[in-house]
């Protein structure tokens, strides 16, 4: 007797839930594509105002982070995973980014401390 004609009471456990699979709102990526939208125009208004400087790449790499925070949880369904494999997925690229803020930091020591003690006389 296969699962499909097995009376529900008799079905195991998650099978159902197996069948018809998660299902999310439409009005859930409507809403997220208008906070993408409006990101974006957030991220050209920067250039169209002329920010100038760090204050406009922070704001650029803020805008472009929150976009990819928004498609990453909703649009790869990483919001409904078990944590551990959201772990896996992200502490990768948080490491890396980490690593990138060790060696900016010493790079700026490097070229201070070579304009200290190597500066032509």
């Amino acid at each position: 007797m296969s699962e499909a004609s097995m009376p529900e009471h008799a079905q195991p456990a998650g099978s159902h839930a197996q069948a018809e699979g998660q299902q999310h709102p439409v009005k859930l990526y409507f809403v997220v594509w208008g906070l993408l939208f409006v990101l974006s125009t957030f991220s050209y208004l920067v250039d169209y105002l002329g920010f100038e400087g760090a204050l406009r790449w922070s704001l650029i790499v803020v805008f472009m982070l929150l976009k990819a925070g928004l498609i990453v949880a909703v649009f790869m369904h990483m919001a409904w995973e078990r944590l551990a494999l959201s772990y896996a997925i992200l502490l990768p690229p948080l490491l890396v980014l980490m690593f990138l803020a060790i060696m900016a930091f010493e790079s700026d020591y490097i070229v201070i401390t070579r304009s200290v003690f190597f500066a032509s006389e």
